[in-house]
């Protein structure tokens, strides 16, 4: 039961990458995987509870990628403490990990790219892009660098500019990388990125 279940979340995924959400059917999902919609049914009850099964899918690993990596997991709002005790190299190591998660991860890769087909088509799904990778990580790294300041151990500047400036490679080279299937290059750039960032803004580097 639990392997149908996830055959049916991964295989409804990569067909809203592919098709977009609005456009794949539950007779697609169901052919796809050689079964009837009325089998499908005893899993999912319609094509809006596969979706919602996989954004919850990402927030949960999302959640879990931000434990193992030691950086907050929740908004500042909700866990001020969390910000207040992060470390840069947390940071830097979770930041090219995420890279690797967006770009390499089969299902992070295809939940992305449904987001990126959707966005102009549904205000819901345009919500949902703009916090896992736009306006979203980037309030996350403005919440970390102004909290970095108020603890002396980062440059004084706004940190709105700094987090803007911090990830709009990430996102530049995240959409580059759709482009070609070695993801090294930019995965490499990204690196370097960081590290010049953080030489520049660290007064611990810089001194």
């Amino acid at each position: 039961m639990a392997d149908t279940k996830e055959k049916i979340l991964h295989t409804a995924l990569r067909l809203f990458a592919r098709n977009g959400y609005e456009a794949a059917s539950v007779s697609d999902i169901a052919g796809e995987l050689g079964m009837t919609k009325g089998a499908l049914y005893k899993h999912y009850k319609n094509k809006r509870e596969i979706f919602n099964s996989i954004v919850e899918r990402m927030y949960q690993v999302d959640a879990e990628r931000a434990k193992t990596y030691e950086v907050p997991e929740e908004t500042f709002a909700q866990s001020p403490s969390a910000y207040r005790q992060v470390a840069m190299d947390k940071i830097k190591i979770f930041i090219k990990a995420q890279f690797h998660f967006w770009t390499e991860d089969e299902f992070a890769s295809n939940f992305r790219k449904m987001l990126i087909l959707e966005q102009y088509r549904n205000p819901e799904i345009m919500e949902l892009y703009q916090k896992c990778l736009l306006s979203g990580p980037v309030s996350y790294m403005e919440d970390v660098f102004r909290e970095m300041m108020e603890q002396n151990v980062w440059s004084k500047s706004d940190p709105k500019q700094l987090a803007l400036a911090f990830y709009a490679p990430f996102y530049l080279l995240l959409s580059m990388s759709d482009a070609t299937s070695d993801k090294k290059e930019a995965a490499e750039l990204l690196a370097a990125h960081i590290e010049r960032f953080i030489d520049n803004n660290f007064p611990e580097r810089c001194g």
